[in-house]
């Protein structure tokens, strides 16, 4: 039997922009398994960013229950969220967001400052977790340093030096050339056959096939739920 990672139930979310309330989710109801790679797709303003945002712990819904990896996150505080965000997600964004005076292993260490490790153990998590991505002779260097697939893929080292259940990405190759993109894609086809479930969100059609489910988004609502026997990649080495 399959084990859900992520389970929302009926979720609201709404934004009141001046005198208009914006529905951004409107009773989504998605169940993703523990090791599954999921695409999420949609126009500008259907949801999808949103709907990253509250399972990532980044956000709280306005009604509705959302379970992570087991537990239940709709009603926690900020500081229990933060807690759940350090121990069970890894977060990689379309701008890399790294410190650029920072070496590459000092970004990736980033998530073990709040555990209490001491400096030698984080380092050395952050290099193992740097090889894992294939930058091992490039601890040391600064972002400035490296190329933009180099910084995403510093930017994936730090999303899983935790060991988290889950990785969120929220248009990971948008700033990327077409090569260097399929670069991070294959990279994350590889992170999930080490049982890592992958959550991509994408306007890419292109992007969304490396996965093997897509959930499509409009007006904060899932409108499609499609499954593939094989992803891209598997069809393209076929």
């Amino acid at each position: 039997m399959t084990e859900a990672i992520i389970r929302c139930e009926e979720v609201d979310k709404h934004y009141q922009i001046g005198t208009e309330s914006i529905h951004a989710l409107s009773g989504v109801s998605v169940t993703i398994e523990r090791g599954e790679f999921v695409s999420v797709m949609g126009p500008s303003g259907s949801g999808k960013s949103t709907f990253m945002n509250v399972v990532g712990c980044l956000d709280t819904p306005d009604r509705g229950k959302i379970f992570v990896d087991g537990e239940e996150v709709s009603g926690l505080s900020s500081n229990e969220l933060a807690e759940i965000r350090n121990r069970k997600v890894g977060f990689v964004f379309q701008q890399f967001n790294l410190l650029a005076r920072t070496s590459a292993w000092e970004n990736v260490a980033l998530p073990l400052l709040y555990s209490g490790m001491d400096k030698n153990t984080r380092r050395n998590l952050a290099v193992e977790a740097l090889e894992k991505v294939g930058l091992g002779d490039r601890i040391t260097n600064h972002p400035t340093q490296l190329s933009g697939g180099q910084q995403q893929r510093v930017a994936i080292a730090r999303a899983i030096v935790n060991n988290p259940s889950i990785v969120l990405a929220d248009e990971p190759t948008g700033a990327l050339d077409s090569h260097t993109g399929q670069e991070i894609l294959d990279l994350f086809v590889e992170l999930n056959q080490n049982d890592i479930t992958i959550v991509v969100v994408t306007h890419e059609l292109e992007v969304a096939y490396y996965a093997r489910r897509i959930l499509r988004f409009r007006d904060g609502e899932v409108v499609d739920d499609e499954r593939f026997p094989e992803s891209q990649l598997q069809r393209r080495l076929a």
